[in-house]
């Protein structure tokens, strides 16, 4: 690792640190980098008992994972995840600290440093900007549904994570993880190669431990695929278990926030808190009943003992060695007293073509209610001033075109017939006859699939080098997915996907930790460059 450099940037860290009053375990100078690597891997619970025997303070550790992020994310390695550090994060320790010192606890992530995806609302001194331009200077009037559950559990958001350019539904060639405002996120195991998106500064933040858990959001493949690149724990919920009010929005159908960590364990302790029904978002309606506060308890060692899961053969083929994974994951799960039955499906993509087509109709409805809600601080007030604005803008345009923006502008309301069909299409193949029908048929617990590829070479020139996936069945049915690393292609993980019936969370979070448990495939990242 390099030097730091900046140093009015040191300057600025230190004078914070003055700030609070308090030293981390092994405070920063000028002349050298702290010592943080005693939160490498870390687990939320461990962070806990230190804060309970009094090992450290809570602005300990806030005060030396913003040391991570300056050395690693801004200097270092480079990685680029972070868009803009919480300048109130050691004064919202301190305060957390005091609190615990009064015996008050909020809840099960007190203390807890925590980044979000930066199209989550916060209502506080960092903007929300997708990544673009046109809102690197806009402030919410109001926390989203996540950031106010995060901060009633006591959660400390100390960074917004760069992401895919409004998650990576602008143009039809994009490179994932590039930004206007942000830049391009680098993957932490193999510098060069693609973080993937749109989620991918969560990914890479949780993969380089520059937090314990993020926030990411996925419309198709943006928590799972960044989770399989950088090899972390990533649940994609049932649309409506954790409401979206406050989200820049993709898709009224699909869109979901959910937790990214290093562990299952992380992540489910996380996904609690997030979860309850919202008026603001008319899906959590559908939650009522079905969702808890604590999913901690489904985490079993012998999760998968008993179950019934289908691997899906179609999602296989386009990478031997992935397949070579795939199989071994097999043997795993049936050693722990799992049994996998091989579905061999039809290759039938018919939904893809429906979902984009809702996609098209619900970005330009919910964009341009986003930019309402905005007020009169709105830079722009619809999807066309915007495509107006990008023509102007010196980045925007730099390496990637807005068709999707234009595609999106052309359509009608959602009272249109053509939106209706497509929507009625790809919910009637993803759902009845799709994953309910599979389930049934086999009498299933649930599905599982490889995540995705090896991270490809990042390449503004071509974009994004995709081989193969299977996120589309969850992610087009609004149903849930939790991927886990399974093994590495050579220094690159790979990602297990299991998936199945709306509010199944508490059956996939067993087999998910029950396989985990079993193989602990995750790695610290080493930032290799290819030779």
């Amino acid at each position: 690792m390099k030097p730091l450099k900046d140093k009015s940037l040191i300057l600025l860290t230190i004078s914070l640190l003055l700030v609070a009053g308090c030293k981390s375990p092994v405070q920063k100078t000028s002349q050298e980098e702290a010592d943080n690597s005693w939160l490498e891997e870390m687990t939320i619970t461990q962070l806990r008992q230190g804060y309970e025997n009094g090992s450290y303070s809570i602005t300990d550790v806030v005060s030396a994972f913003l040391d991570r992020i300056i050395e690693i994310d801004k200097y270092g390695p480079e990685l680029n995840s972070v868009i803009i550090i919480n300048p109130d994060a050691l004064q919202i320790a301190a305060g957390l600290d005091r609190e615990m010192a009064e015996g008050k606890i909020r809840g099960p992530l007190h203390g807890i440093p925590v980044m979000l995806k930066d199209n989550i609302d916060t209502h506080d001194k960092m903007p929300t900007t997708a990544g673009a331009t046109v809102l690197q200077n806009s402030f919410p009037a109001a926390d989203s549904w996540v950031a106010k559950k995060l901060r009633e559990a006591g959660a400390v958001i100390i960074a917004k994570t760069n992401l895919s350019e409004w998650a990576n539904f602008r143009a039809m060639m994009s490179s994932s993880g590039w930004s206007g405002v942000g830049g391009q996120t680098k993957n932490p195991y193999v510098l060069d190669r693609n973080p993937c998106g749109s989620s991918s500064g969560s990914g890479v933040a949780v993969s380089a431990n520059l937090c314990m858990v993020a926030i990411g959001t996925e419309t198709n493949g943006s928590i799972v695929c960044p989770s399989n690149n950088n090899g972390i724990a990533g649940i994609k919920p049932t649309v409506g278990l954790i409401s979206r009010s406050g989200i820049i929005p993709i898709s009224f159908t699909q869109d979901t926030p959910g937790p990214m960590g290093r562990t299952i364990e992380d992540a489910a302790i996380c996904l609690g808190v997030l979860t309850g029904v919202d008026p603001r978002d008319s899906k959590t309606m559908s939650s009522g009943g079905n969702y808890m506060t604590d999913y901690t308890q489904f985490l079993k060692k012998d999760g998968l003992k008993g179950k019934r899961i289908g691997l899906l053969k179609k999602s296989m083929g386009f990478s031997d060695r992935v397949d070579s994974l795939i199989i071994n994951a097999v043997k795993d799960i049936k050693a722990q007293g799992a049994e996998v039955i091989e579905i061999d499906l039809p290759r039938d993509n018919k939904y893809d073509d429906a979902s984009f087509e809702v996609m098209l109709y619900e970005f330009k409805d919910g964009l341009n209610k986003y930019f309402s809600e905005l007020g009169e601080s709105a830079p722009v007030k619809s999807i066309k001033e915007l495509i107006e604005f990008n023509k102007k803008d010196p980045v925007e345009l730099k390496y990637f075109d807005q068709k999707i923006l234009e595609m999106a502008e052309k359509k009608g309301d959602l009272n249109t017939p053509e939106y209706k069909r497509a929507l009625a299409t790809m919910l009637r193949a993803t759902r009845e006859e799709g994953i309910d029908k599979i389930m049934n048929t086999y009498r299933l617990d649930a599905l599982m699939a490889p995540t995705g590829s090896p991270a490809w070479k990042t390449d503004l020139l071509l974009g994004d080098h995709y081989v193969g996936g299977s996120s589309s069945l969850a992610a087009i049915s609004g149903y849930p997915s939790i991927t886990v690393p399974m093994g590495f292609v050579e220094d690159l993980p790979v990602g297990v996907s299991f998936f199945g019936r709306a509010w199944s969370e508490p059956v996939l979070l067993e087999i998910a930790y029950g396989y985990e448990q079993a193989t602990k495939h995750r790695k610290v990242p080493k930032y290799l460059n290819t030779d």
